[in-house]
């Protein structure tokens, strides 16, 4: 990304990699011999691969019910910076492969282990892309969870670093491998219901009040904060639960857009089948309904202008109905009809007179995609390189940007935010209506009018608006530092 060169806060790769050397956890100290065996033990299906999952407090068991014992893998190392939340992935491996795996905290003890083939991490957001680059850094492939980044910079860092040292890397964005989903997107690819004109994302999801505190609470004694932290800012806990709710503060998580939405707004560029970020994005939005200790939107639209096309993001966490059957989905509004997506693997095409054209319903092994793609060496097999991950993931922090550099508005005062655009508009309308449904005092409200930002795709990065351009990156906290050159 030749923009970056102008952003002299980053911090330089040659102190990530004296870091790392010291550490042992560089992927050039592997030697010829050692990158040969483990080639060859990859290729072969017939040998197991030795896995490690990191992060295993939710999605995380996800990853090990799904390697353990399973596409000849085997789970050796769980590792999780809190101890006191590995109980169930522990005994989930040693029953179904009938020995325990052995348990790490510090994260770099997994990355200098040279038997371990694969890194499947689950971690909070903010430490996505530092286990990711380490670990391909020390010869092993990746499964990362969504969104793959806590910052554009970041994604591309981790493309970049699959790329030179030749590894699998797949995002866990698991509706790539649902065979419903993959029939719907070819059937919208081949023109069937003619362009898309908008491609919509959903993400219809009741969030309650994180409540609020009044001071400083305790870490819990089982957790190491400051591994828990990393890469992040190792400021004093101010909320109630150290875990999950990190989702709703800045430091850690991108709110709605990229926990559950990264899903939704995958599969809306995947409609769209754009390969870069858009031309502009302009967000709205606000925390409605309640005052609590989170940061991040629970009610949110994005707008990003693909040129030819659009796409639009809601985000909805306060009760809702669903629009056009999907809650949690996509919606593709063509030339020549409508397309419905209102879950992971099936999708509806619909005529312009709401006659139902033709049903689309499958799943899919996503880890099973991954172990093939680890053992052909094939990137091509991936459903969802991390490539892919990297531009979906962007798209979500490009609308959380433009939204924390805006400002706050009266709803009766109505602003010009989307132009001349009436997609947006209308999308706005319902916003107002569903915060009225919820008992919203528009008439003394306010809501957060994000700035519109141009984007140059190519360079990744803002056209003459420095102040944004620091958003695509963070300072990073020594020695957690993820490289600005890989």
């Amino acid at each position: 990304m030749s923009s970056l060169s102008r952003r002299d806060f980053l911090h330089d790769s040659a102190a990530l990699a004296a870091a790392l050397t010291g550490a042992g956890m560089l992927g050039s100290n592997l030697s010829a011999a050692d990158t040969k065996a483990t080639k060859a033990k990859k290729g072969d299906a017939n040998d197991k691969l030795h896995v490690a999952v990191v992060g295993v407090h939710g999605r995380g068991m996800e990853h090990v019910q799904s390697l353990a014992g399973k596409h000849n893998c085997v789970v050796t190392t769980i590792c999780d910076a809190d101890e006191a939340v590995i109980g169930r992935a522990m005994k989930h491996v040693e029953k179904v492969q009938g020995k325990a795996p052995k348990f790490e905290q510090d994260l770099r003890r997994v990355m200098d282990d040279k038997s371990i083939d694969i890194i499947s991490t689950a971690t909070p957001n903010h430490w996505h892309a530092l286990v990711a680059i380490w670990a391909m850094q020390s010869g092993k492939d990746v499964y990362v969870e969504k969104p793959v980044s806590h910052n554009v910079s970041e994604g591309r860092r981790i493309v970049e670093t699959a790329r030179k040292y030749n590894k699998i890397c797949q995002t866990g964005t698991q509706s790539r491998s649902s065979t419903g989903l993959k029939e719907a997107m070819a059937f919208l690819h081949a023109g069937k219901l003619g362009k898309v004109r908008v491609a919509r994302g959903l993400c219809y999801k009741p969030r309650g009040s994180i409540g609020k505190v009044s001071g400083p609470q305790q870490v819990p004694s089982t957790v190491n904060y400051d591994l828990w932290c990393g890469p992040a800012p190792m400021k004093p806990l101010m909320r109630k639960n150290l875990h999950y709710d990190w989702h709703w503060i800045w430091d850690y998580g991108n709110g709605d857009l990229g926990n559950q939405g990264i899903h939704e707004m995958d599969k809306a560029r995947w409609g769209l089948g754009v390969g870069e970020l858009p031309q502009s994005v302009v967000s709205v939005g606000g925390r409605f309904g309640y005052v609590d200790d989170g940061q991040t939107a629970n009610t949110q639209i994005c707008v990003f202008d693909y040129g030819e096309n659009q796409l639009i993001f809601e985000v909805r966490g306060l009760k809702t109905d669903p629009l056009r059957g999907a809650k949690v989905g996509n919606i593709f509004h063509c030339e020549e009809g409508i397309l419905v997506v209102p879950n992971y693997s099936s999708a509806i095409a619909f005529a312009p007179d709401g006659k139902e054209i033709q049903r689309f319903k499958g799943g899919g092994d996503h880890f099973g995609n991954f172990v093939e793609a680890v053992r052909t060496r094939e990137r091509s097999h991936l459903n969802a390189d991390i490539l892919e991950g990297h531009l979906s993931s962007a798209l979500c922090h490009l609308g959380n940007i433009s939204y924390r550099l805006g400002s706050p508005q009266p709803f009766i005062k109505h602003s010009k935010a989307f132009g001349d655009d009436k997609e947006a508009y209308e999308t706005f309308a319902r916003m107002e209506e569903h915060l009225s449904t919820n008992k919203i005092p528009l008439d003394s409200a306010t809501y957060q009018v994000g700035r519109r930002l141009k984007i140059n795709p190519k360079t990744e990065s803002f056209e003459n608006d420095s102040e944004a351009d620091l958003q695509l990156t963070r300072e990073y906290r020594q020695p957690y530092v993820v490289p600005a050159k890989v």
